[in-house]
């Protein structure tokens, strides 16, 4: 599984990215077929609260890919409620295929 980090408007220090590569790494426990994991961060208006813009997109196979965004006061909450939203998102589409 390849994970892409892109922060926009700021340099993301080493912490945040070790962060997020061990949270979502847990997203293969969920869905094993995961080729490709999309995190983009976002800062929207420095100075204010909710400035934090997380979006995950994950590419699995046979489907278009699954999204999800959040908007928080740090981007370590963000990435928690976007993995766990992505979690849930996999697990339908995991159930949408058993069922074909």
């Amino acid at each position: 599984m390849e994970i892409k980090i892109q922060s926009i408007h700021f340099d993301i220090t080493e912490k945040l990215q070790a962060f997020i590569e061990k949270k979502t790494a847990k997203l293969e426990r969920t869905f094993e077929d995961i080729r490709k994991v999309e995190v983009q961060l976002k800062v929207i208006k420095p100075a204010t609260a909710l400035n934090k813009e997380t979006s995950i997109t994950v590419a699995v196979p046979g489907g278009s890919p699954l999204f999800v965004a959040k908007t928080c006061d740090t981007f370590e909450e963000g990435v928690d409620q976007c993995v766990d939203a992505m979690r849930v998102k996999l697990e339908k589409y995991k159930e949408k295929l058993r069922n074909r």
